[in-house]
């Protein structure tokens, strides 16, 4: 994968004489993509939109998994693997031994050390504890995309007060990305409160009427709160991609 910084340094390095030109047209040779026969990776994303492609596990076979991580890993940016069940982990771990595991959030990475480059800090929060799984996927992304992380779980509308009872936390963040199931009111409570972007993420939780999250997104996205953002049903990733992007610091003009 080749970032912006990346690119900079190569033609430095060709300028300074420490890279000859024909290495540097090598490395370009792999953009935008590079097909490696399952799959095509996208090793221009990160120049692109600033972050690398992720490996969507689910649907895909362990060997396949295996070798696109692989083949990710030889660009020493971020690896991580969303929607990864623990069976399929067990069947890839010894092939890949640089990943790591969070079983609640389903994801697997191999992490690369960075400073932070986020403005504030992000709040997860749930309506309740069967919507963690969804929330991790978030708060874990989030953290290895660099952004501070904080989290406030089972604090939904049927005990309001455990929400009221966390103010100072609400004010604080930058974003609020908030996750809940049932009937979906809970982004509508906390985008009253507060001044910050807040996205909503309805989750599959609940009885037969919620119809494995359509009740709630249908009442998010009717919330009568504005500044509210609304993503797919259980997307814990887009939801920390999006507040990842909306946490950063502007980019330097290049006018």
């Amino acid at each position: 994968m080749v970032s912006e910084q990346r690119l900079k340094r190569w033609i430095r390095d060709v300028r300074n004489g420490h890279r000859t030109p024909g290495a540097l047209v090598e490395q370009l040779r792999h953009l935008p993509f590079e097909d490696v026969g399952s799959a095509r990776l996208d090793t221009h994303r990160r120049l692109r939109r600033g972050l690398p492609e992720v490996i969507f596990c689910q649907g895909k076979t362990p060997q396949q998994i295996i070798h696109i991580t692989r083949r990710a890993a030889r660009s020493g940016d971020l690896v991580l693997l969303t929607r990864l069940d623990p069976v399929t982990y067990g069947a890839i771990r010894d092939a890949v031994p640089s990943l790591r595991y969070d079983p609640v959030a389903r994801l697997a990475f191999a992490p690369q050390p960075g400073r932070r480059s986020s403005r504030g800090s992000v709040l997860v929060v749930t309506g309740g504890t069967s919507d963690v799984p969804v929330a991790e996927e978030a708060a874990v992304t989030l953290e290895l995309l660099g952004d501070r992380v904080n989290r406030l779980y089972d604090v939904g509308v049927a005990g309001v007060h455990r929400l009221i009872a966390q103010w100072p936390a609400l004010q604080r963040a930058r974003v609020i990305l908030v996750v809940a199931g049932m009937e979906g009111a809970l982004p509508s409570v906390v985008a009253g409160l507060v001044r910050c972007p807040v996205i909503s993420v309805p989750t599959s939780i609940g009885y037969g009427a919620s119809f494995q999250g359509i009740a709630p997104l249908l009442a998010m996205l009717n919330s009568c709160v504005p500044g509210i953002g609304v993503v797919n049903i259980d997307n814990g990733f887009g939801a920390a991609y999006l507040a990842h992007l909306i946490n950063q610091p502007p980019t330097p003009s290049r006018g």
